[in-house]
């Protein structure tokens, strides 16, 4: 099994397992074909899946914008290929970009549309993340939605309710490093504790109250090598851009 088929193993596992969490906690009730659409769909609440089916509106925008998404990344995705050969380091930092535009930008896009398409009020997990006036406002309500949800669920309310809010915060983002470790440095086998140490800055930050867009920006930005390791660049990335 090469790296990149490990990785996708191990996500595909944690989603599952995320799911089955977040629905054995939840107090709506699904039928089972509601409850394969609720694992289906990235999102991590059940409550999307639990109402009556009705006519959405806007079901076209996220559909128009996953759309142009998944072409711009797929565009930019040729370039950084194009480039390999001659500037990897170049390669790279086209590439990451690139692949978040198709995926969390793109399918989770064409993803929402298709639900909404069907008559339930699925939510976009990506809302104009570039507009965050802190960390805090952008990890809990504008990038990637459905896992700050199940973190949520999981992790902060009973934490909170235990203790109180700043550890709730603390350990709610130290949870989401230890699954990062799993889904980054596992399948590359190296770079232990460097996604952990990324999450734990960012869980400082938020407990602390510091916010403000440049710190944020500052903040998710200077240390993306602690995330996007050597080994994982290496292993994942890297044999996409030059097979």
């Amino acid at each position: 099994m090469t790296a990149i088929e490990r990785m996708l193993a191990i996500i595909a596992v944690l989603f599952i397992a995320m799911k089955v969490v977040v629905l054995a906690m939840s107090p709506a009730r699904l039928s089972p074909l509601r409850k394969a659409a609720f694992f289906l769909f990235p999102g991590m609440r059940p409550s999307t899946f639990a109402g009556s089916r009705r006519n959405i509106d806007r079901a076209g925008t996220p559909f128009v914008r996953g759309f142009r998404n998944v072409i711009a990344g797929a565009i930019l995705f040729v370039a950084a290929r194009a480039v390999a050969t001659r500037s990897l380091i170049a390669a790279i930092v086209i590439a990451l970009p690139a692949m978040s535009l198709m995926l969390h930008f793109g399918l989770l896009a064409l993803s929402t549309a298709l639900w909404r398409m069907c008559g339930f009020p699925a939510e976009d997990l990506f809302r104009q993340p570039w507009r965050s006036e802190s960390l805090a406002d952008f990890w809990s309500r504008r990038w990637n939605v459905g896992f700050s949800d199940m973190i949520a669920v999981v992790v902060h309310r009973p934490v909170a309710a235990r203790w109180n809010r700043r550890a709730a915060v603390v350990a709610s983002f130290l949870a989401s490093g230890v699954l990062h470790e799993l889904a980054i440095s596992v399948p590359a086998g190296g770079g232990y504790g460097l996604p952990m140490l990324y999450f734990a800055i960012h869980g400082a930050l938020v407990a602390a109250g510091i916010g403000g867009r440049t710190v944020t920006w500052i903040a998710l930005i200077a240390p993306l090598p602690l995330l996007f390791h050597l080994p994982f660049l290496r292993a994942i990335i890297v044999p996409l851009l030059i097979r």
